[in-house]
């Protein structure tokens, strides 16, 4: 077994269709299909299960993919380390990235360490939280962003980034008559919200907002991505939430803007560490990233 056996499982894991993953690795599909067998017979295990529309993964493999990703990860950090030392960078950060996490500050605080700490080299993986936690877990990442805090034994939350939530509604509906929406008038209309699945850290803060007020909310349609939220909202099938760092990084048209009334409700953006010693680039990076969200305060009492 080597890593073109993993790199090709995964894909097709991915995939769960051989055609598709072929055309991803830029090889044919037969020679996809013997180099997976050949990994079954070398583990002496059935990973993936081939139907007439694709395949789909066995409990094996299931467990076999989060391993293969593992080093497939570290592999890739090995290479970018010896790159990085042979470009004269110092140390190297690994920063894991929650997929529904914004993006807003992230640029301003990668800016700041590169001015800063031009010797060390910082790489970013984009990965889904469950895999973020056990990244760090694993010594593969030395911190993580994501919107969630409520995570396992040993693992540090570290609240960093609040951003208030606003109201997304489509150009012409009858709440835009409001300069600042009340929950209430939200929750009444059907909304869209974000997926569970992609984005867990938006679903646990909003759940916690819906709470606060009592209200089980009408779901039209749950959305894996902030883009396509936005393009649901503009097309009328119900409400949506936001934050104006989120919105920065786009341009949504078609939609309306508004805050929400009485409300202190926020999007809270965490960076995830496990517990003991951090090394001195780790902590210079922490101090970066609330620099960056003071700077960013303060520029708004300004305006």
């Amino acid at each position: 077994m080597n890593l073109r056996h993993l790199r090709c499982f995964i894909a097709v894991a991915e995939e769960l269709h051989f055609g598709r993953a072929a055309r991803r690795l830029h090889i044919e599909q037969s020679p996809l299909s013997r180099t997976i067998r050949k990994l079954e017979t070398t583990l002496g295990v059935t990973l993936l299960s081939r139907t007439p529309r694709g395949a789909t993964l066995t409990w094996a493999g299931r467990v076999f993919l989060e391993d293969a990703r593992r080093v497939m990860l570290s592999v890739e950090q090995a290479v970018a380390s010896a790159k990085a030392a042979a470009s004269g960078f110092q140390g190297i950060l690994r920063i894991a990235l929650s997929r529904d996490m914004g993006r807003a500050r992230l640029s301003a605080l990668l800016a700041l360490c590169r001015e800063e700490s031009p010797q060390v080299n910082i790489r970013l993986s984009e990965v889904p939280l469950t895999e973020l936690v056990q990244g760090l877990n694993a010594d593969l990442f030395d911190a993580g962003f994501a919107m969630v805090n409520e995570v396992e034994d040993g693992i540090i939350a570290q609240p960093l980034w609040a951003d208030p939530l606003v109201v997304i509604l489509p150009a012409r509906h009858p709440l835009v008559a409001f300069k600042e929406v009340p929950l209430q008038e939200v929750v009444s209309y059907p909304l869209v919200l974000c997926d569970p699945r992609a984005c867990q850290g938006c679903d646990q803060q909003s759940e916690r907002l819906f709470r606060s007020v009592d209200v089980q909310p009408i779901v039209a349609e749950y959305a894996a991505s902030h883009g396509l939220m936005l393009t649901l909202v503009a097309a009328g099938y119900g409400l949506g939430f936001s934050t104006a760092a989120h919105l920065a990084t786009c341009q949504p048209v078609d939609v309306v803007v508004r805050p929400l009334a009485g409300q202190s409700a926020s999007i809270t953006t965490y960076l995830l560490r496990t517990e003991g010693g951090m090394t001195e680039p780790l902590q210079r990076f922490i101090e970066r990233a609330e620099r960056v969200c003071h700077q960013d305060a303060s520029t708004s009492r300004a305006i």
